[in-house]
């Protein structure tokens, strides 16, 4: 009986798959082959299929779409898509003109190179309404072809709270990672092949791989040997910024969880209070403190304890190891309160097997509690160490990069992420930057998609439900 319920519910789990992943009627495809010419002329004139149709607000916001697009690439795109495989030629003039010198504006590579990718974009936005409004006048022309009336507005806009509740509540943020991630990401890629340097601030060109060729260049200040050295801190960093944070975290929670720990109230107070003082704050306040004349070491001194000032800044094992030691202070409160809500929700039927079974207190918190913490919190472990790879605040406000080498653009505590603020806003090499850039996304890409396809959050997503 069991088997046959099983193999029921299977059957019915596979038909559902089938069902949803089943191609739609109205597809592309479908459209192409079986479209008439009034669902054609929609390519043209947006909406035009689905208006004569009687769905006249879904074809007004076509037109209204398809008018927005066109304006924006008529007034902008028109007078800058042009100029996208130059990037600009005219340079700045000046005029004498009774005794004075007047200046006529050159062109501005930058301003190209964004609304270029811009004027793109909706190129790219354009032919895609297309597509999408030639699909809804074909639904409707079968829907209306099999003696239907094709659902109006209301009708829709409820589906989209729904059926298709996942396209009306994924569309804004949709939109928002298009205009505010991917497009600054294009034109950051698109600048790493460009000469937009500190001697190019206004007008520059193409200049293919050339950037990529000149890290390679060892002769160069900006080489693939700095990048590898900071590359290979910046993870080190990362590995114990997140993993010493996790496990002191994991340790106070633990000992503030217990039953026998009293005044629990006010040790997670404590430790709340930190993370309410801005963060900035406590890391300028411990640069001065950690400095060579700071109070930690005047301190030091003045008790004979040391007879000169402590190198916190100015030996790189010294400096590496302060911001470590720091970043614990400023992100254990965090693990705290995240591991604190965790520990009050593992089953307490699974500490009390463990105690029937005779398990000590180490084979229960490593078969247990450790295991659930485990399981839960990797996506957020994932996040952490992608967001320490990318923690500018405290190595740039507690250390500066410092110690620095003569004659080198990386200090031994900068990060990617420091030191492509100081070649793009320091040096104004926003070329290498990109470069720089696009490197640290492939290296956070990577190790984030490998490390959580081979979690057991990833592959057991059931495993503790």
């Amino acid at each position: 009986m069991t088997g046959t319920t099983s193999t029921k519910r299977e059957r019915r789990q596979k038909t559902s798959v089938v069902e949803r992943f089943a191609p739609s009627p109205y597809s592309l495809k479908e459209a192409a082959e079986h479209a008439d010419i009034l669902s054609w002329i929609s390519i043209v004139i947006f909406g035009f299929g689905t208006f004569v149709r009687k769905q006249f607000t879904k074809g007004i916001l076509f037109l209204l779409c398809e008018a927005v697009l066109f304006g924006f690439l008529f007034t902008t795109g028109s007078e800058y898509l042009p100029k996208i495989l130059t990037l600009g030629t005219k340079k700045q003039g000046k005029i004498k003109i009774n005794g004075f010198w007047h200046y006529t504006a050159g062109d501005n590579s930058v301003e190209i190179l964004l609304y270029g990718v811009m004027s793109l974009a909706a190129i790219i936005v354009l032919i895609y309404l297309a597509t999408l409004s030639l699909r809804s006048a074909y639904k409707a022309q079968v829907i209306t072809a099999s003696g239907e009336k094709p659902a109006n507005f209301v009708k829709d806009a409820s589906s989209l709270l729904d059926s298709k509740a996942h396209v009306g509540f994924m569309t804004l943020p949709t939109a928002g990672i298009i205009l505010f991630t991917i497009l600054p990401l294009l034109f950051m890629i698109s600048m790493a092949f460009t000469s937009y340097d500190k001697h190019h601030p206004t007008l520059f060109t193409w200049t293919g791989l050339n950037n990529f060729f000149a890290i390679g260049n060892p002769k160069s200040s900006i080489n693939a040997a700095t990048f590898f050295d900071v590359l290979v801190w910046t993870l080190v960093w990362a590995f114990f910024a997140t993993f010493l944070n996790f496990f002191f975290g994991m340790f106070i929670a633990m000992i503030i969880n217990r039953k026998s720990t009293r005044l629990k109230g006010l040790w997670r107070t404590c430790f709340s209070l930190t993370i309410a003082v801005p963060q900035f704050v406590s890391l300028l306040v411990m640069n001065n403190m950690l400095q060579q004349n700071g109070a930690i070491n005047r301190l030091l001194m003045e008790n004979g304890w040391i007879d000169q000032p402590l190198p916190f800044f100015q030996d790189a094992t010294w400096a590496r190891v302060t911001v470590i030691l720091v970043n614990l202070w400023v992100g254990i409160p965090f693990t705290i309160m995240q591991i604190t809500g965790i520990l009050q929700n593992v089953p307490a039927e699974l500490y009390e097997a463990a105690e029937l079974d005779g398990a000590t207190w180490w084979q229960r918190f490593m078969n247990v509690t450790m295991p659930y913490i485990v399981f839960v919190m990797t996506p957020y472990l994932i996040t952490t160490f992608t967001g320490n790879i990318n923690n500018f605040n405290v190595i740039y406000l507690l250390s500066g990069g410092a110690p620095t080498s003569l004659g080198s653009t990386a200090g031994k505590t900068d990060l990617l992420i420091t030191w492509l603020y100081k070649l793009t806003v320091d040096r104004g090499d926003y070329n290498i930057g990109a470069v720089i850039g696009i490197m640290t996304f492939i290296v956070l890409a990577v190790v984030a998609l490998v490390t959580y396809r081979n979690s057991g959050s990833y592959k057991n997503e059931e495993g503790f439900r």
